[in-house]
Formats: structure tokens, sequence, C-alpha cells
């Protein structure tokens, strides 16, 4: 398993994670054999939104035991008062919940504390209003909550959150679907989507995403709304060259699918390419690089994905991608615009073209 470290909290955490909506539907042995596979092949990253409140036991009988080596992201408004999820801005509601999540877990402290699925301007002030935003912070205070996180599906709104709160984990749903208009939960345009990945690198905000398949739609071609099918391993790729992304969050409800997602480690670059999504929505993603490194290999040697990664960053304000950019063995100045690689990328940037263009912005 590779990890990624949180610039903000230091805490090293497992590329792929495991998002709980579903799991206590597979039973709860069979629930418990999985979490615990998933934690031995290196998982220790786990999203408590859970479908169903039978969830909670069977993480507390899982992974008690290890509770120091993992991290739970733990949502304040959640409610499991009636067995399935519910969402409540009630802060004596969010209050019980809370605590009945903690008894559940076996453990007294929460990891990443969720200001939970902020999807309305109006959420976020109601949530303020009623206190749970300071209830939050109370518990931080007492060391009970070690971080505070935030979910939400709408770039604008958290956007404002940010602006307005120290969140430490952005909880976001980011799949190929979803970044060019297709779904339930395609908020915000093209750019918008990305300057928001932008905005959480170059602040140090991790991201854990949700939704990394679309719900499955992307998985199937008769679901998918591009009439044709992704694998799992083409979407979580696709997610985690995302910029600020440390987390991909997909479903599992059995040992065998938590052995699939173990898998992505060991797939080829062949098996991981996603550039087919060119093919999808050429209007929308023609002339924008998404790091797919589809160009490779570069003859002068350029990580041509990395390089416009880099660039990206820096104007989106990251103090630090001008460093790392000139820490490369090539950069942009190295391009002698042979065009292999407009030649070769799926969503027609003129690549040599841009060399010149970073060059003179990252070089200056």
């Amino acid at each position: 398993m590779r990890y990624r470290v949180n610039k903000k909290t230091g805490d090293r955490i497992s590329e792929i994670g495991i998002g709980s909506s579903y799991m206590y539907e597979a039973g709860r042995e069979e629930a418990v054999k999985a979490l615990r596979r998933a934690y031995e092949g290196g998982i220790n990253f786990f999203d408590l939104a859970a479908g169903h409140g039978d969830s909670f036991p069977i993480y507390g009988e899982a992974l008690h035991d290890v509770r120091e080596n993992i991290f739970y992201q733990i949502h304040f408004g959640a409610d499991y008062t009636r067995g399935d999820y519910g969402w409540s801005l009630d802060l004596d509601t969010v209050k019980r919940s809370v605590a009945w999540m903690l008894k559940e877990l076996r453990t007294d402290y929460i990891d990443y504390g969720f200001i939970h699925c902020q999807d309305e301007f109006s959420d976020w002030e109601t949530y303020k209003k009623n206190g749970i935003y300071d209830y939050i912070l109370e518990l931080k205070e007492k060391g009970i909550v070690r971080h505070i996180g935030l979910s939400s599906h709408t770039p604008k709104v958290i956007n404002r959150i940010l602006d307005e709160a120290d969140v430490d984990m952005l909880m976001f749903s980011i799949n190929p679907g979803y970044d060019y208009g297709e779904g339930d939960y395609a908020y915000g345009e093209v750019l918008e989507r990305e300057q928001l990945c932008r905005r959480c690198e170059a602040e140090g905000i991790g991201i854990s995403v949700m939704k990394p398949f679309s719900g499955g739609q992307l998985l199937d071609a008769k679901t998918s709304p591009f009439g044709r099918a992704l694998t799992i391993y083409q979407c979580l790729k696709y997610i985690l060259d995302k910029p600020g992304v440390l987390v991909a969050l997909p479903g599992a409800q059995s040992t065998e699918q938590v052995e699939a997602l173990l898998e992505y480690e060991n797939k080829s670059e062949e098996e991981l390419d996603y550039s087919v999504i060119s093919s999808f929505e050429p209007i929308r993603t023609s002339g924008r690089c998404v790091y797919c490194n589809h160009c490779k290999p570069c003859p002068m040697g350029i990580d041509v994905g990395l390089v416009n990664k880099y660039y990206d960053l820096a104007v989106a304000g990251d103090d630090m991608a001008k460093e790392h950019y000139r820490t490369l063995a090539k950069n942009a100045s190295d391009c002698v615009g042979c065009g292999h690689c407009d030649s070769r990328c799926p969503f027609s940037v003129k690549q040599s073209e841009r060399m010149k263009e970073i060059a003179a912005y990252m070089e200056k």
C-alpha cells in the first residue's frame, strides 16, 4: 500500500480507504473479516458516513484492538436514531448520535470530526447558528476531536466554508462523470472543480474522495452516462492524480471486494490508463491537461504530467509548487518542441506550446 501525508496534520494515510455506506449488508461475520483484511492489506483510513447504524458495532469488533493505527472520519450531522442513515442539524441530536457512534466503535476519540453534508449556503448558516460547529471546536479543545473535516458536493459552498473555518480535510465527490457534468452530484463546472482541488493542494487541505465510481454507474456500460464502462482501477487512478487528493474511499461489502481494491497497487500503467475518457466528452475535456501521462515517454525525459500539475498549482497560489518544480530532473525549458507529446495527448493539449508558457512562469 502506498501512503500520502496530510500536510496540515502530518497523518500518513493509505491512498485507498474504505467507505462504509453498505458494509453492513454483507452480514456481521463477513463484514468483520472484510474490514480486518483491509487493515492487514495496509488500508488505514475509514469513512463512517454509513448507510445504517449496524455498521458501527461491526467496525468496533473488527478494529478496536488496532485503533491507534487507523483513522476514522466521523460526521457531525449523521443521525442513526432510527437505524437507517438520517441527517440532522439539531445540536442535541448530533450530540447523542456522536456519543452513540463512539460507544459502538469502542473508542474515545475522533481523528477527523466532520462538518457534515453542506450542499447549500443555508446548511452552513444553520450549522453555525445551532451550535454544531462550536460543539466540534469544543471537542477539539478537549482532544476528543483531533482534526476538523468538511463534507460537501458543492464547490461554491465548500469555498465559502474554507474561507470561514479551519478545515484539515475535505470530503468531496470526484469521478470522471461528475467532473464532466454527468451524474446526480455533478455540481460545479469543470474548471470550478479543478480550481477547488488546486486550492486544497495549495492550502494543505487533504481531500478524501467519496463516490469514486458514481454509485457503480461508471463500471457498467448500461448505466454509465457515457455508454461505456470504466474499471475500478481507471477510476481510482483518475482520482488519485487530482491535486490535493490523499485517499479514495470506495465502498466494499465483502473480503472479495476488499481484495479487488488492494489489487490497485499491483496494476500496470496500461491497466490504470484512463485516457479513454477523452472520447466520452471531447468538447469539455479538450485542451485541458488532466495529468494522465498518456504522452509518455518524452524523448527529453520530461515528466509532462507533473510539470503541468506543478504549474497549475503554482498559478493557484501554492508557494511550494515552484520549489518542487525546480527539483525535477528535467523542466519545461528542456522541451525541444518535437511534438511527440502533442501527437499522443488524448485531450488535444498542445503541450509543446504549453511548455514555453510554463517555463516562462516557473523559471523566471
